[in-house]
């Protein structure tokens, strides 16, 4: 399946509540190769699994967008920073436990950096 087309996934890296609440929305999926397209960060979920799920999630061709609880990207910024790529987009989400901080989003943080104030009068 080509990247951005009809039938495209959601990928979720998050807390045991936020997947829950995804996956009971619907968006759970293990494909042929049974890889899933979601990760449930525990205390005990290390970095390196972390990141190779981002990974992962980042070069199949049926994922559009990847959804990560901010407190969990914090703990992978320097990949997230260096993901460019439009498709799959990575959007980070407030979980439960701590709140949403825009200063800490680095997709908005680029997307900010595109526009002046003088673009928008």
């Amino acid at each position: 399946m080509s990247r951005g087309k009809k039938g495209a996934l959601l990928a979720i890296i998050g807390d045991e509540d936020t997947c829950t609440g995804f996956l009971l929305g619907g968006i759970g999926d293990i494909n042929n190769k049974r890889e899933r397209n979601y990760l449930v960060v525990g205390k005990d979920t290390g970095v390196a699994e972390i990141e190779d799920a981002f990974r992962s999630f980042v070069n199949r061709d049926d994922i559009a967008i990847i959804l990560i609880n901010q407190s969990i990207a914090d703990d992978i910024r320097p990949l997230l920073d260096s993901h460019t790529k439009a498709i799959p987009s990575v959007l980070e989400i407030p979980s439960k436990e701590q709140p949403y901080d825009p200063t800490k989003d680095s997709i908005l943080r680029r997307a900010q950096g595109m526009f002046s104030a003088e673009d928008f009068r």
